[in-house]
């Protein structure tokens, strides 16, 4: 199913069913659920930009991402006020050229500074820099070959990229496993930034001037990863400390 659902009885079931299904441990009331994908219809919701060719396919409801250098699959609806995306995935390592098991990462609430109104009025190739002009909240799992975890509030800077001391990790416990799929949760609640793995809080930024609309992207480099279950919901309420 793709796109925003449409309203009435049917809607408020499907919302119930999907919210229930959420890990234990995220403190929200339930919302509605504005967008579910299970990637059984192709790719026309999303625009990839790679920087090098690669393959992005959906098949038997799973997303694979393959790819030899940088890739971001931007999601085309822009989001706006308090949402939580939520999706599964899953970093394969099976011996192939990109199954290196390394940056599990995604954009949020993202616009470009060179074309605020429309993301995708600005060219971009792929390559990691070119995203330095966001304005965007930005999670990378397992990065740097597995290494860190890091956090970071892209400010539309074409050279920073601020990471505080605090959202940079690098214990085991917040990085990736190979071959496991794992539940992504991704927040903005007005001042209420935060990063889920599993129903876990990895990050929680309180932001004193919080982005409210812009689009979502995966984003990853050299790997080979599978998503399934995209949804993005309305944050109803009583986001608890």
């Amino acid at each position: 199913m793709e796109g925003a659902i449409p309203g009435g009885f049917r809607c408020c079931v499907l919302a119930y069913m999907l919210f229930a299904a959420a890990p234990a441990g995220v403190p929200f009331t339930q919302g509605q659920v504005l967008f579910a994908e299970e990637f059984r219809d192709g790719l026309a919701r999303w625009a990839s930009e790679l920087e090098k060719p690669g393959r992005v396919e959906t098949r038997g409801g799973v997303l694979t991402i393959d790819v030899p250098a940088g890739c971001t699959l931007w999601f085309r609806p822009e989001l706006r006020g308090a949402v939580m995306i939520q999706y599964e995935a899953r970093m394969v390592q099976a011996g192939g050229p990109n199954d290196r098991v390394s940056d599990l990462n995604a954009f949020w609430m993202a616009t470009d500074a060179r074309s605020p109104d429309d993301l995708f009025a600005t060219k971009r190739s792929g390559k990691f820099s070119d995203y330095n002009q966001l304005r965007a909240y930005y999670a990378g799992q397992g990065g740097n070959s597995n290494t860190t975890t890091r956090f970071r509030r892209y400010i539309g800077d074409a050279v920073e990229r601020p990471l505080l001391p605090e959202h940079d990790l690098r214990s085991a416990e917040v990085l990736l496993q190979p071959n496991v799929w794992q539940t992504v949760q991704l927040v903005a609640f007005g001042n209420r930034i935060q990063y889920y793995r599993d129903g876990r809080p990895i990050f929680d930024f309180p932001d004193t001037v919080p982005y409210t609309r812009g689009h979502f992207g995966f984003r990853t480099t050299a790997s080979h990863v599978e998503l399934r279950h995209f949804r993005v919901y309305r944050i109803a309420a009583n986001l608890r400390p």
